[in-house]
């Protein structure tokens, strides 16, 4: 099946080498993009660019608060914990609800 027929689920680009290199094994996202269940299979693309590069498993969902947010999250993120914390308060600036989605890459 080709990864076209899959749910799009975009990544930026700085993250693509950690995740097809399995060092990247969860996101974590605020609710618009959480809705996913365990099973689900997802098409990856670069952000901005659109540029697929391959396809995860979703793992889990599961909600976190951002003072929740720990040394294994960010191994799993394949960051330091302030690097890690950095990164969603720049990109969540208002710091919404969370949610750690695991996932496995499968293509």
């Amino acid at each position: 099946m080709s990864t076209h027929t899959y749910p799009e689920f975009t990544f930026f680009s700085r993250f693509v080498t950690d995740i097809q290199a399995g060092r990247k094994t969860i996101t974590i996202r605020d609710e618009s993009e959480a809705n996913w269940q365990p099973g689900q299979r997802l098409a990856l693309f670069t952000n901005p660019e659109h540029q697929p590069f391959g396809t995860i498993e979703v793992l889990s969902v599961n909600a976190v608060a951002f003072d929740e947010l720990n040394d294994e999250h960010a191994r799993q993120e394949n960051m330091t914990l302030p690097e890690l914390k950095q990164v969603i308060r720049d990109i969540y600036p208002d710091l919404p609800p969370l949610y750690v989605i695991e996932f496995k890459l499968i293509a």
